[in-house]
């Protein structure tokens, strides 16, 4: 998979009912991966949401939008979601917070996945990395002038302070192929990922990012002026079955 195998992402959180969540992933993981794959539509990442017990968080890409209403088409007009689409609804509360993202750049898509997924119920022999993601709402559109101040001058000052930008992605604002599943539109969202080896490592970022006069003095400038307002931040755990892990 190379960076722009995805020119298409969604970024999709779910608030469940309380207690449903491992009941909703169990399901997802053994049955729901490899047919959305099938039909063109990776799985890219799958997480619990370390600070909301009832957060599912999932990435899915897509080649370009018209194959994204074929392959969504296909999937949910077939049998496996007409199997289990009960029991996944039943456990979620809210499915419509979806952003759709594209890579604002180059190189700002996910990298190639390292091995293969691991089959349902195999356990990992180490602990699994935690994701941050990062949602940046803008006051305006995300130009081509700040992801060149982002890779020139914020992602050397995150690296720097441990957490060298996995990706990063912007909004996509063509017309939602596949209306039955609504997306966030009117927003402008800039959104970067980082991986971590714990909650330590995570931890010890923020704080040096808080302290970092680079960030003080280089970055934080700019972005008062971009940002409609404080970022959102995703503590994330992958699931068993997370090719982003």
């Amino acid at each position: 998979m190379n960076a722009l195998r995805c020119p298409v992402v969604e970024l999709r959180q779910y608030t469940l009912h309380a207690g449903q969540r491992d009941v909703l992933i169990d399901l997802f993981d053994r049955e729901l991966v490899e047919p959305q794959e099938a039909v063109g539509m990776p799985v890219l990442g799958q997480f619990r949401d370390l600070d909301d017990p009832d957060r599912f968080v999932w990435l899915r890409g897509f080649e370009d939008m018209p194959r994204r209403a074929e392959a969504l088409q296909s999937f949910y007009g077939g049998p496996v979601w007409q199997a289990h689409r009960d029991r996944a609804n039943a456990t979620m509360a809210d499915s419509d917070d979806v952003l759709l993202l594209r890579p604002a750049s180059a190189r700002g898509g996910f990298p190639a996945p390292v091995g293969a997924r691991r089959p349902h119920g195999e356990r990992a022999a180490s602990p699994p990395s935690l994701m941050l993601a990062t949602i940046w709402h803008g006051n305006a559109p995300f130009d081509a002038a700040f992801v060149e101040f982002f890779e020139r001058r914020v992602r050397p000052v995150l690296a720097g302070t441990g957490a060298e930008p996995l990706a990063y992605l912007q909004s996509e604002h063509a017309p939602n192929t596949f209306p039955a599943l609504p997306v966030r539109t009117n927003e402008e969202v800039f959104v970067w990922f980082a991986r971590f080896t714990d909650e330590g490592h995570m931890d010890d970022h923020l704080n040096r990012l808080q302290h970092s006069e680079r960030w003080h003095d280089e970055v934080l400038p700019t972005l008062s002026k971009t940002l409609a307002r404080t970022p959102q931040r995703l503590r994330l755990a992958p699931t068993e079955r997370s090719m982003l892990r």
